[in-house]
């Protein structure tokens, strides 16, 4: 397949140069109703809906179809599905598609929310494996292969493992011996790879989750590829799970009138990750490094090595600063960041090499950086106490209680009756169904005063609970 090719995007710009006339939806009518200056009126265009030629994303025959087999080919894939609801759509359908109500899973404790929120609707009871703490880097990364094997012993009947590759700051693990550990056991893989999308893209780079042999992927591409904001991709290349199963998930979840927009940029995404040359990436990587050692002349952090996609650039902030503090600093500059925790800031490099007015822009702002006030520094809480945990109670048990509101100072020994999310990320630091302990209220606490974002009202005073006992009892 000739993957300079992008059938969809040339068709939509095809039916937009005959200047049709409007008798159906979208309201905009080509693009018509905008103001002359208006940046919606080109982008309007593209903005069609199942016409004639242009084909149907839920039941695909023409230019969308032929568009997905260019995107299966180029990834290596069996099967590629076009999602316009971002990667939570697509990891709530491939759980919905590959677990039954009551069924065992293995998932990765660190996982984005929109997993535990299939694995909920999906009434799966899921068994979490605690990733390890680095302490160099200072943060969770992911599960130790012994904890994925014992519990792979434990849990004969799994019917998944569910693992997340890349993490949020691109380091990796030898996905590839896992892949081959679980299907010795006839366990299917899936793996949101929301942070890989470009991987395929370079040598350098880890080694994707298709090539690792995982059943089905899920890709942002709006993440790393130049696609529009909810434009992610599922692929499926499994013997134990059919694309059918996922396909009749798909169409209840996405809407039934799906952006021509979204899909369009899924279709020239593909083709510009496809035609990426080996001294593009090269040419990219030096670049890369070059901007690193940019980043270093400051003594306010530490550039982290990267021993992953060396794309993520960390920040680890001396002890005695707060990152916040920091990253302000640099928003102040307009230069921001993807990312702040209490410990790191994340900068998240682009395909293209960044330009001379841009690094220019870059150097000046760390020059001009004020040092701030000094805090005094404080050691994170340690999560996980187990390696492999299931929920102090099922799903089914929580929908028949009701929830009560306590204050932090009363909650530890409850049960969580919502995730506690922090975002970015969204990987709930107290998910749905675990016992609240002491040091998930010293986290939530560190990491509110160290101004981060959660997606949870009331956070300042408390949170929703069944309240319980350390032995995780209702009542």
């Amino acid at each position: 397949m000739n993957q300079f090719d992008t059938p969809l995007y040339d068709k939509l710009v095809q039916f937009a140069k005959q200047d049709p006339i409007s008798f159906h939806v979208p309201g905009h009518k080509h693009g018509k109703l905008f103001e002359e200056e208006s940046f919606f009126r080109t982008a309007a265009l593209l903005d069609q809906t199942e016409l004639t030629g242009l084909d149907d994303l839920h039941a695909p025959e023409g230019v969308i179809a032929e568009a997905q087999e260019l995107a299966a080919s180029y990834f290596g894939a069996k099967h590629t599905r076009f999602l316009v609801s971002g990667s939570t759509v697509g990891n709530v359908a491939m759980i919905l598609g590959s677990i039954k109500k009551n069924e065992i899973v293995l998932v990765q404790r660190n996982c984005h929310k929109s997993i535990l929120n299939g694995l909920e609707l999906a009434g799966a009871k899921p068994v979490f494996l605690a990733p390890a703490y680095d302490k160099e880097k200072e943060r969770y990364t992911h599960p130790r292969k012994d904890t994925i094997q014992k519990a792979i012993q434990r849990y004969p009947e799994a019917k998944a493992l569910i693992l997340t590759y890349p993490d949020y700051f691109g380091s990796v693990f030898d996905l590839k011996e896992i892949v081959e550990m679980a299907h010795a056991s006839r366990v299917p893989v899936l793996v949101d790879e929301a942070h890989g999308v470009h991987l395929k893209t370079a040598k350098t780079l880890p080694l994707s989750a298709l090539e690792a042999g995982a059943d089905v992927v899920v890709q942002s591409a709006h993440k790393m590829a130049p696609a529009f904001t909810m434009s992610s991709y599922l692929h499926l290349n499994s013997q134990i799970i059919s694309i059918a199963s996922i396909d009749r998930y798909l169409r209840m979840l996405q809407s039934s009138s799906p952006s021509y927009l979204l899909l369009a940029s899924l279709d020239t995404a593909r083709k510009y990750l496809a035609t990426r040359t080996a001294e593009d990436m090269n040419k990219l990587h030096t670049a890369v490094e070059a901007f690193r050692k940019l980043l270093s002349a400051s003594d306010l952090w530490e550039v982290e090595s990267q021993d992953g996609d060396w794309l993520k650039i960390v920040l680890r902030v001396g002890q005695g600063y707060q990152p916040r503090q920091l990253a302000n600093m640099l928003e102040s500059s307009g230069i921001y960041p993807e990312l702040v925790t209490d410990r790191h800031i994340l900068l998240v490099h682009g395909l293209e090499i960044l330009s001379e007015d841009n690094l220019d822009r870059v150097r000046t702002a760390i020059e001009d950086m004020k040092e701030p006030a000094s805090i005094s520094p404080v050691q994170a809480a340690h999560l996980f106490s187990e390696p492999i945990q299931e929920l102090a109670v099922s799903y089914a048990e929580m929908e028949e209680q009701q929830p009560v509101f306590i204050n932090w100072d009363e909650a530890v020994g409850c049960i969580a009756a919502e995730s506690i999310i922090p975002y970015p990320p969204g990987i709930p630091v107290l998910a749905k169904g675990e016992i609240v302990t002491k040091q998930h209220v010293e986290m939530i606490q560190l990491w509110k005063n160290s101004s981060i974002s959660f997606q949870n009202e009331h956070i300042e005073e408390g949170m929703l609970t069944y309240r319980g006992t350390n032995e995780g009892e209702l009542f």
